[in-house]
């Protein structure tokens, strides 16, 4: 199973973030199908992978320590895929989703930790 993970920081109201991650999420080809408010997953809109390659996306929103300057999250990207090679399919779409995170122009980018 091939799974990647980042952390975001970023500048932003906690009540804007929740539906500026959607808006990202979904202008990559992912549609939300849980949302808990600190919790989101979301999935590849089927027919543009192979089933086993389809990317599953989960974003935790880190209420605890959110202030008014400051959120973190964390980005979790997983597949079926076996990563036999570096450039697969559930990369591709983790290196889409962050720089979608890293040039969204409603926030500002305050640290990125890829893990």
């Amino acid at each position: 199973m091939a799974r990647y993970t980042c952390t975001f920081s970023v500048a932003i109201d906690l009540e804007r973030l929740q539906s500026s991650l959607k808006e990202i999420l979904e202008s990559c080809h992912l549609e939300i199908i849980y949302d808990t408010g600190e919790y989101i997953m979301a999935r590849e809109v089927p027919n543009r992978a192979p089933f086993p390659k389809l990317v599953t996306a989960e974003v935790l929103i880190d209420r605890t320590t959110a202030t008014p300057e400051e959120v973190r999250m964390n980005l979790v990207m997983k597949n079926e895929e076996l990563p036999l090679q570096k450039d697969n399919h559930c990369h591709q779409m983790f290196d889409l989703i962050q720089q979608a995170l890293v040039e969204y122009s409603q926030w500002e980018l305050l640290e990125k930790v890829a893990g």
